[in-house]
């Protein structure tokens, strides 16, 4: 329960964005039609704050086909992630990894990756950070609901700001060596240009999988260069 508790504390320092970034989708989601009732369960159950925002910005424009595959592309970084974990996670069950990986949102994945290559990670400090980031952006989407359109333009006020500047802050985490300033500045620069090349989110997807496969060629070249 130790490990627990201290990946559930661990999601303190990240609740001021994921709280942010739930009230203002709480509070576009009524004003996109839903009930509060309604906008609260979408955050309990799909959980995640991308495809919720895209899922949004589709309402009532389409069926539900196309905001579901839309959604799915969104998140099929959770591939990525997931690859990236797995090594740790060899030795659970199935049962375990399912949990795990049901609950894995962007923050907590990144708080427990970083534990894992302190050599301090485990399962129950992962499954904590999960609870956490679950716990904040339930709770922050029910109160952004119940707001409702007491605020009509809650972008005015920096909120969608918070989210983006938040995940950069989890990314210099993971900026400890010139391959990982290297990855980082190459994907976000074929983020960028995809935006204007590709349709829908497709750019997030590319970026990340050319950027995880440049990734893997340097630490293979460094490897290489070690042994010669």
């Amino acid at each position: 329960m130790k490990d627990f508790w201290r990946g559930l504390l661990a999601t303190l320092t990240l609740a001021p964005g994921v709280v942010a970034f739930g009230l203002l989708y709480g509070m576009m989601a009524r004003q996109a039609g839903f009930t509060h009732w309604e906008a609260w369960a979408m955050s309990l159950i799909v959980h995640a704050g991308s495809a919720q925002f895209t899922a949004l910005g589709m309402w009532g424009n389409t069926n539900a086909l196309p905001i579901i595959l839309t959604t799915l592309i969104v998140n099929l970084r959770h591939l990525l992630m997931g690859a990236s974990v797995a090594p740790y996670l060899r030795e659970l069950s199935p049962l375990w990894k399912a949990i795990l990986a049901l609950w894995m949102a962007d923050e907590s994945y990144a708080l427990a990756i970083a534990e894992y290559e302190r050599g301090r990670g485990n399962h129950r400090y992962f499954l904590g950070a999960n609870v956490g980031i679950y716990l904040a952006w339930g709770t922050s989407g029910l109160v952004g609901a119940l707001l409702g359109t007491t605020i009509p333009d809650p972008t005015r006020y920096g909120l969608d700001l918070v989210f983006p500047l938040g995940f950069l802050g989890l990314l210099t985490t993971f900026l400890e060596n010139r391959t990982g300033v290297t990855v980082a500045l190459a994907s976000g620069g074929l983020a960028l240009l995809g935006a204007l090349l590709l349709p829908g989110k497709w750019n997030i997807i590319v970026a990340g999988l050319l950027g995880s496969g440049l990734g893997l060629l340097l630490e293979e070249v460094k490897a290489a260069w070690k042994k010669s």
